[in-house]
């Protein structure tokens, strides 16, 4: 009897392993394929092994994933800094105990860190919390353009600008990237990507000086590696940007600028990547520009902004020059801190960065979808929804 249990196990597991090398039972793998790949990859993940597997594979076409920056929290982080700033350390890439990235796969709901940044002369020293001014967090600027992430501004230890040139991560190779030499490093600033190409607007170095807190330049990324540079554009007509770190986002061939968050009254600006000319920003768009704002990625076409406050999520309709209010109020997006948009999706960072959270705007009303929690001891500073790591 034995034996003949043991004999239905054995042909049991063949049967599995048969069932999972195919596909389809009656199908070529290769037409399996084909009708499986016109699925929606949550669907595929439920139903068994093979196809869970067939979905992270190379020849499967990459879904999106959330690329997070994030950062020890405020507590963690002073206690590491102070003790780094007490001792000698030969790593020579970012430290971190002040700034980690993470995918958020949002099939499997899995956290994975991504690779260590490379090695750079001078080392990089990124600091989100100083010990001396816990209650107030440093600047960490960063991007998304051409289905990459880009890190632009950030301050060391010491207050100096911690990037001498952009850091950037490509997932469709897994790897870390340096863009073109900054003509200055900057602290903070306005930065955004509009058409593909990334713009630096105003900001504040080692220290203020006015030619950088009018200045305006890019870098297209579409160019070879080897002529990437920074242009110079029309610069702004003072220095009004610079004082802090700046909202800035590309919309419909334009970079939008505010000089100060939140509800507090505001200054704007609009400038125009075709004409190379600075615009006032239409009355109706700084009006309602309350919170945290982005628009669609890739197309650009789309911007919303989340009042911090309220909790409220507006879409902004550029033929009326008014926002329309698509979520009233929500307790879920209270305090929201930063926001990025893209495949029909609004994702934002609240609960001082230990949340994040995912809103439906595809369907009419929008509605909030899923609250994700951030990993144990750090917390979300900027979001950044890409195709997912396929190496």
């Amino acid at each position: 009897m034995k034996e003949d249990a043991l004999k239905c196990v054995k042909i049991q597991q063949h049967d599995e392993e048969n069932e999972e090398q195919l596909l389809i039972p009656g199908l070529p793998n290769h037409l399996a394929h084909l009708c499986l790949s016109n699925l929606h990859p949550s669907l595929l993940y439920r139903v068994c092994r093979s196809w869970r597997r067939l979905i992270y594979t190379s020849s499967f076409p990459p879904f999106y994933c959330l690329y997070v920056v994030c950062s020890r929290s405020s507590s963690t982080a002073a206690t590491s800094t102070a003790y780094n700033n007490n001792s000698t350390s030969t790593n020579n890439s970012i430290s971190t105990s002040t700034v980690e990235f993470f995918c958020l796969d949002p099939i499997s709901s899995t956290w994975t860190p991504l690779p260590n940044p490379p090695t750079s002369d001078p080392p990089i020293r990124i600091l989100r919390h100083h010990p001396s001014f816990i209650s107030r967090s440093l600047s960490i600027q960063s991007l998304t353009v051409a289905e990459r992430m880009i890190l632009i501004a950030a301050t060391t230890h010491k207050f100096l600008p911690a990037l001498e040139r952009p850091l950037g991560f490509d997932p469709s190779c897994n790897k870390w990237f340096f863009g073109p030499n900054l003509p200055t490093p900057r602290r903070w600033c306005g930065s955004s990507a509009v058409t593909g190409n990334v713009y630096v607007a105003s900001g504040m170095g080692s220290a203020y000086h006015g030619d950088v807190a009018k200045s305006l330049e890019k870098w297209d990324v579409k160019e070879k590696v080897d002529q990437w540079k920074w242009e110079k554009l029309k610069g702004l007509k003072d220095g009004r940007f610079c004082r802090e770190f700046v909202d800035a986002i590309g919309y419909r061939g334009k970079l939008c600028m505010v000089n100060i968050k939140g509800h507090a009254i505001k200054q704007g600006a609009v400038y125009d990547v075709t004409k190379n000319e600075w615009e006032e920003m239409p009355k109706g768009m700084l009006g309602g520009w309350n919170g945290p704002s982005s628009t669609t990625i890739n197309d650009e076409s789309e911007m919303y902004v989340v009042d911090e406050i309220k909790g409220s999520l507006s879409k902004y309709v550029s033929e009326t020059d008014q926002w329309e209010e698509l979520i009233e109020s929500c307790d879920d997006l209270k305090g929201a801190e930063q926001i990025t948009v893209g495949r029909g999706r609004v994702c934002v960072i609240c609960g001082r960065g230990r949340l994040i959270v995912a809103v439906d705007v595809s369907i009419t009303p929008a509605n909030v979808i899923r609250v994700v929690n951030i990993p144990p001891e750090i917390e979300a500073i900027a979001l950044h929804i890409l195709p997912r790591i396929s190496v």
